[in-house]
């Protein structure tokens, strides 16, 4: 088998699973790398790509890894909004990346293109009206710790930019999907645990409002911009903005549950997250709802996709309703099948 030339960090997740799906179809040899999550049999076969545990902290493995590759797509991340893992969060998304970065620039690769969030762009005291990739990052009780790492690794990819690397970034809104894996706890992880909670019929909603992007769309995305001249810019990947009562209503129907019905204040979901909180602290079982969760589902924030759009006109987002239809499929079909 030929040497690989593309590297993809976070291989095993959400996002990275959709990637190499997507670039196993091509004619080039991918090393899509996982750390403590390994690929189901099903992913393990995909043509043309090469599955290898990596602990992206360790500077070692990483420049083992990084030997002969050309195109670096960094999706690795940890996500969480536990305070419990605030600190290791913090730590590897920004250390994991510097080491990437680092060795990108020593063997020169051609083009570095990196997952941010949204998260990254920052919730400033007082809303703006429409958030930009021009936004400036702002110190605010509003901002996640995961936003904070995620805006603390841009600033290692624009380090790498300043020093010559070629990268590319991307921020998108929350990422709906369906797992590709059959093993795991897909369904019980990051976006697609939407569906699950909403498969309980959780009652409650909120009027908060967010950007919301197809997984299949963010890969599209990012496979265009690494072909692309673009180089040194960051875009905001959105199909649009919409409430979680939206989102959740949409859910329900397609699963054909309870939709939402109580509306949860500020008082209500204060309550509720520090009711979870206790729970983490007695059994450590990582809370659904807590404090930066609550805050987020309050706030109505509306961001802008005009700026990628406008430098590839072709490129179109898939409806939010096509995409929860598919999810909706897949969680039955996952189910259904299940022991």
């Amino acid at each position: 088998m030929n040497s690989p030339t593309i590297l993809v960090t976070g291989a095993s997740g959400l996002l990275g699973q959709h990637l190499v799906h997507r670039l196993s179809k091509g004619d080039r040899f991918v090393r899509a790398l996982y750390h403590h999550h390994p690929p189901d049999a099903q992913l393990q076969q995909l043509p043309n790509i090469i599955w290898q545990q990596c602990d992206l902290l360790d500077v070692f493995q990483v420049e083992k890894m990084m030997c002969g590759i050309e195109d670096v797509y960094h999706c690795a991340a940890v996500v969480s909004f536990s305070r419990a893992d605030r600190n290791f969060m913090l730590h590897f998304n920004v250390e994991s990346t510097a080491n990437l970065v680092n060795e990108a620039l020593e063997q020169e690769i051609r083009k570095f293109v990196f997952v941010s969030s949204i998260a990254a762009l920052g919730r400033a005291e007082q809303q703006q009206a429409l958030i930009t990739e021009e936004v400036e990052w702002e110190e605010s009780n509003h901002n996640s710790r995961y936003g904070l790492s995620k805006y603390l690794a841009e600033l290692e990819v624009w380090r790498g930019a300043g020093e010559g690397l070629n990268i590319t970034i991307i921020n998108p809104g929350i990422i709906l999907g369906e797992p590709l894996s059959t093993a795991g706890d897909g369904w019980n992880k990051g976006s697609s645990k939407l569906m699950t909670v909403v498969n309980k019929q959780f009652p409650f909603y909120t009027q908060g409002i967010n950007a919301w992007v197809d997984v299949q769309d963010v890969v599209s995305a990012m496979i265009e911009l690494m072909q692309s001249n673009i180089v040194n810019e960051r875009f905001i990947l959105c199909a649009g903005n919409f409430s979680y009562k939206e989102i959740f209503s949409q859910m329900a129907n397609l699963l054909g549950k309870k939709t939402p019905h109580i509306p949860a204040g500020k008082l209500l979901t204060n309550i509720v997250w520090r009711f979870n909180a206790l729970k983490e602290l007695v059994t450590g079982k990582t809370p659904t709802i807590t404090k930066e969760t609550a805050a987020t589902a309050q706030r109505q924030n509306f961001y802008s996709n005009e700026k990628f759009l406008q430098l590839l006109p072709t490129f179109t987002y898939t409806p939010i309703n096509q995409t929860l239809s598919r999810m909706a499929l897949a969680f039955k079909s996952q189910h259904s099948s299940s022991p």
